[in-house]
């Protein structure tokens, strides 16, 4: 994680020392997007027919070997933008295997009694490093340069690769057929899943707004309501305060109904673009964004909870891509809606049509019966 906090600065240096702007940047952002959409079904395919902590393993090396040629290229003054998207699509790549595989590992190895806190461990430093990470990125970039940062990353990922090659994982039960076959058995079970594809459909309208209104127009309204880059640094500082603390909390609260608090927990991302819509001074909306934090912390943590106790090992990998490739499919439409609605409204209404949207889609989501049934699996050793 301390590598991934880095990447991002390190990238958009890279690409700017290799002579590119704003278009170039625009294109190797989006090569290193596409693949998680692209192949995240394949990859939750193969993590429910080989074993996960092999994949794992394989995810890693060739991710670190893609930012270590970036690396590389950067350093020896070869890197174009042809190459860094090239870089870039092998680790997306990457990145589309390792998600559904590590999702289905975690269920394989913890007890379900002990996943939600297994969960928030998993959480914590990452979240812990988003606070601190670009800050130190930045610094290591300045002084050092784009390719030290990338060097850095790629180092991260090889570390990680040695490290599981101490993790043994049979293959999941199942998955004896072909892979249409399987691919048409995973939509089935997804769709006969009622909470899980209507969560996942509101999961996409939510990061929608919550991209658009926090990501693209949050800056903007910075820019004109509060004093610029600098309150718009405290405001960021905050939510990753928030998502800090909301692993905390996940080590301690052991909610029942986990999916309806994930739901509910989730809907917090509309306080802060409510806040800057209705142009609240700037401790209110630090606070907001704080709220904010700890809310998505929550939900993500209950979510994946549930999602590892009620569906079976051997459908993880399926389902979790099924999952992803929903709620990757918001980034590019909550960006595309934006662009349009600038046009036609204020910033500020858009920031209220997005907050809405977050509150609608919590809202509706709560109404499905299905979602309701879907609830902590006690066990005799569970205290909770």
């Amino acid at each position: 994680m301390t590598g991934s906090a880095m990447a991002p600065l390190a990238l958009a240096y890279a690409v700017i020392e290799g002579g590119g702007g704003a278009g170039s940047l625009g294109v190797v952002l989006a090569v290193n997007t596409v693949p998680t959409i692209l192949f995240l079904l394949m990859g939750g395919l193969f993590a429910d027919r080989w074993s996960r902590s092999r994949i794992l393993f394989l995810g890693n090396l060739v991710a670190a070997g893609a930012q270590g040629a970036l690396a590389g290229t950067v350093a020896t003054g070869h890197a174009t933008t042809a190459s860094i998207a090239a870089c870039g699509f092998v680790s997306g790549t990457a990145a589309s295997f390792i998600v559904p595989a590590g999702q289905g590992a975690v269920a394989q190895i913890v007890p379900e009694e002990h996943l939600q806190q297994a969960n928030a461990l998993l959480r914590l430093p990452s979240n812990a490093v988003k606070v601190l990470g670009p800050v130190v990125g930045g610094f290591v970039v300045a002084l050092s340069g784009a390719a030290w940062a990338l060097a850095w990353d790629a180092c991260t990922f090889a570390v990680a690769a040695v490290l599981l090659l101490g993790l043994r994982l049979a293959a999941p039960p199942g998955a004896a057929g072909g892979v249409l076959a399987d691919l048409r058995s995973g939509w089935t079970g997804f769709r006969s899943r009622t909470w899980l594809w209507t969560y996942t459909a509101a999961g996409t309208v939510l990061v929608a707004a919550w991209l658009a209104g926090f990501q693209l127009l949050g800056p903007l309204v910075a820019a004109r309501r509060y004093a610029g880059a600098r309150d718009w640094g405290l405001v960021q500082a905050a939510f990753s305060c928030g998502l800090l603390a909301g692993t905390l909390v996940c080590l301690r609260w052991k909610p029942y109904r986990l999916l309806a608090v994930a739901v509910v927990a989730g809907g917090g991302l509309a306080l802060p673009l409510a806040a800057m819509a209705w142009g609240l001074p700037l401790p209110l909306v630090l606070v907001a964004a704080f709220l904010a934090g700890v809310g998505l912390d929550v939900a993500i943590v209950a979510w994946t909870t549930a999602f590892q106790q009620h569906v079976p090992s051997a459908e993880q990998g399926r389902m979790s891509a099924f999952n992803g490739v929903g709620e990757r499919l918001a980034i590019p439409l909550g960006y595309l809606i934006t662009a349009l609605a600038v046009h036609a409204w204020s910033s500020q209404g858009v920031l209220w049509a997005c907050a809405a949207l977050i509150v609608a889609a919590t809202v509706l989501n709560l109404c499905v019966p299905d979602l309701h049934r879907v609830n902590r699996v006690r066990r005799e050793a569970d205290p909770a």
